[in-house]
């Protein structure tokens, strides 16, 4: 979601003039954009600022701005904590970015983060950042409802709002026009989106029954683009368990160019912490949720998040988060320790209570569980055929390119006449926990 905005930024501030370059040393302006999901992303923050101490003592000119999340929960304390920061700017105010910046060639500091009930940036034509040219991002949501005790995402991207389908199809054309393969439709929680002609989601209650007819909701929105663009491979993420419908995963079997892979966090197996969490579901729905995916689609790709030392998590509640994984067999996953995130109900109603040294115990133990679940799922794949969408050369071997299965594997195999883009029939013939190894059959030539 942060590299989307990223390329919302650089429209904006391409019309007003502003050129992109991969050389911090040649900038007049650098701009951070920011996660507060967990200490450590505000940590490297932190560290690459300082970085950029010596480039200002250099150039007296250069601003530097911090965007996104972290800007939105520090505010104006941003500007006191960090003495190299002139800017300081919220998920929802990118628009005001020229207006902030006039302030700030004039020698002022500038701030501001007040969170929207509508803006989805859905007037703006995103420049494309570091971009193969094969896959893009286009954001259909933007906020969540759902307040997770841990979670500090509706603090710093505020409620949840969806984007009209009309820009959504229309940013997907401009893609479609330039060659794109794959789009990942984005969304704090995709499965969320509703369209009714605008406004908070809480107000379609008191929509016209009309307005309420004619609503979108994400699996027609799926079906929308789908059939729209048949040539585009189409993803989406990010999934939550109690708004997944049926219709979704029906949607997902029904067209060949909707990716076979669902990213469902869970964060525990364990019903107690589960509440504790203020996850809306169970560890019996969200099982009997895979269980329908499974009906449905039967190779599906599912991966998750997961953490480990919630406030007051037990070892019982730490195998019942094992044992949902052996359940499930995730074919991959993120795995994290808890950190506390000020703001939050966790952080103002529970003691971090869980010590790190068993923190880190158990996450190494999910992790293990994890790499061998990730390889005995890859190797469901060998002796069969793939078809892989080429999208760069492999990182370990400028022999071999790399590209993704339907179900989100990486598939590496060695180059022929093919190039970034193509779809290519890759047979797998051994694998890693991370990655799939094939070979393509030679190109032959009828004389």
């Amino acid at each position: 979601m942060n590299f989307s905005d990223s390329e919302v930024v650089a429209s904006i501030l391409k019309n007003k003039g502003y050129e992109l370059t991969d050389n911090s040393k040649d900038a007049s302006l650098i701009l951070l954009n920011t996660c507060s999901i967990r200490d450590k992303a505000e940590q490297t923050v932190r560290n690459k600022l300082k970085n950029f101490n010596s480039l200002k003592k250099d150039n007296d000119k250069l601003k530097v701005g911090v965007l996104g999340c972290m800007a939105e929960r520090l505010k104006e304390k941003f500007l006191e904590e960090e003495k190299i920061v002139d800017l300081v700017v919220g998920p929802d105010s990118y628009k005001d970015l020229p207006n902030l910046l006039n302030e700030v060639e004039n020698n002022q500091r500038a701030v501001n983060v007040i969170l929207s009930k509508s803006e989805t940036y859905g007037d703006i034509s995103p420049v494309r950042i570091h971009n193969n040219g094969i896959s893009a991002f286009v954001s259909i949501t933007r906020g969540c409802d759902n307040m997770c005790t841990f979670c500090v995402v509706p603090f710093t991207r505020g409620r949840e709002r969806s984007r009209s389908p009309e820009s959504i199809i229309r940013e997907m054309q401009e893609l479609s026009d330039k060659g794109y393969k794959e789009v990942t439709l984005l969304g704090q929680n995709v499965d969320s989106y509703l369209w009714y002609g605008g406004g908070p989601k809480k107000d379609f209650i008191k929509a016209n029954e009309e307005k309420k007819k004619n609503s979108i909701r994400f699996s027609q929105l799926l079906d929308l683009i789908a059939t729209s663009f048949p040539k585009i491979r189409i993803r989406f993420s990010t999934s939550n368990p109690q708004d997944m419908t049926i219709d979704v995963i029906r949607t997902m079997a029904k067209y060949e160019n909707i990716c076979n892979h669902i990213h469902l966090p869970i964060q525990s197996g364990s019903d107690r912490i589960l509440k504790k969490m203020n996850r809306l579901h169970t560890r019996q729905e969200y099982l009997d949720l895979i269980k329908k995916i499974k009906e449905i689609i039967p190779n599906c790709g599912i991966s998750h998040d997961i953490m480990t030392g919630f406030p007051t998590e037990t070892e019982k509640d730490h195998q019942d988060t094992l044992t949902l994984m052996e359940e499930v067999k995730y074919d991959y996953g993120y795995m994290f320790a808890y950190s506390e995130r000020p703001g939050t109900y966790a952080a103002r109603k529970f003691d971090d209570d869980v010590n790190n040294d068993i923190k880190q115990r158990r996450l190494e133990e999910i992790i293990n569980l994890q790499q061998k679940h990730s390889k005995e799922r890859n190797q469901r794949f060998i002796k069969k055929t793939c078809p892989v969408l080429v999208d760069k050369s492999s990182k370990k071997s400028k022999e071999f390119w790399s590209g993704r299965t339907s179900e989100n594997n990486v598939v590496v195999f060695p180059k022929q006449n093919f190039s970034p883009g193509e779809i290519v029939d890759v047979t797998i013939e051994d694998c890693t926990s991370a990655t799939l190894i094939g070979k393509v059959k030679k190109k032959s030539i009828a004389i």
